[in-house]
């Protein structure tokens, strides 16, 4: 994958980046993913100064059964463990998961961060739609509209959605988010499965992390400088995004 290579030999410029406060993050996985996929992401932000936690629910198949409760119990488990408010990253499906805990429980939570998640837009605008329906045996469009409300709600604590034109999976449409007093998006360049790699994906995660909790300041700010590639779209300024987007 050219986003991991790319990222190991940018590995010794990375560790430059500004270091943690060592705030409790937990990493969510996407769909059919495992704690195994965000470990490189939980090494870089260990190497940071963070306390990285994997999410320990085994592979993510989807919200079935009780894993909204065992979810919670672990965000509550790791804000009591530290004593402090817990940064949510999660990739593709796994961000859907952070903005719902969010929206639940914003006094456990600092921050969001997603990377390239559906959190907007037609509910079916991904590649993996049918493979979801397949594997939970739920179809998409029977969702109740309450919880897609909820995911589309904009937590009430800073919220940065990082998207790729380039995605191949999530329609880059439907993964933006609108900007507001905590809200942006950031696109980069990259694939879907190379976001939790990518050396922009992880110099705009370090920015975000390392906002002080009660001075956040957005990323595309007056007099600060980012790597080339690293855009602010046009598209987040405004409320008139589709709200329905065709697969990418």
């Amino acid at each position: 994958m050219g986003e991991l290579v790319t990222t190991l030999a940018f590995r010794p410029l990375l560790r430059r980046l500004e270091r943690g406060d060592g705030h409790p993050v937990l990493l969510l996985p996407g769909f059919m993913a495992s704690d195994f996929s965000t470990r490189p992401l939980r090494a870089f932000l260990r190497d940071l100064g963070y306390s990285a936690h994997r999410w320990t629910l085994g592979r993510n198949l989807g919200p079935r059964g009780d894993l909204e409760q065992r979810m919670g119990d672990r965000l509550d488990e790791l804000s009591a463990r530290h004593g402090r408010r817990v940064s949510l990253v999660g990739w593709s499906l796994g961000g859907v998961y952070a903005r719902v805990l969010a929206n639940r429980f914003p006094e456990r939570v600092r921050c969001v961060i997603s990377l390239g998640s559906p959190i907007n837009g037609d509910a079916e605008s991904t590649n993996s739609a049918r493979l979801f329906e397949f594997m939970t045996g739920q179809r998409i469009e029977d969702i109740d509209p309450a919880r897609i409300a909820e995911v589309r709600r904009t937590p009430p604590v800073p919220t940065t959605s990082v998207f790729s034109r380039t995605d191949g999976i999530t329609a880059w449409q439907a993964a933006i988010e609108i900007e507001g007093p905590q809200a942006e998006s950031v696109e980069v360049p990259g694939s879907h499965l190379g976001l939790g790699f990518n050396p922009l994906v992880l110099c705009v995660i370090a920015d975000r992390l390392a906002q002080p909790e009660s001075a956040w300041k957005p990323f595309f700010r007056p007099g600060s400088v980012h790597p080339p590639g690293l855009r602010r779209p046009e598209e987040a300024r405004t409320a008139t995004t589709a709200t329905t987007a065709p697969p990418s």
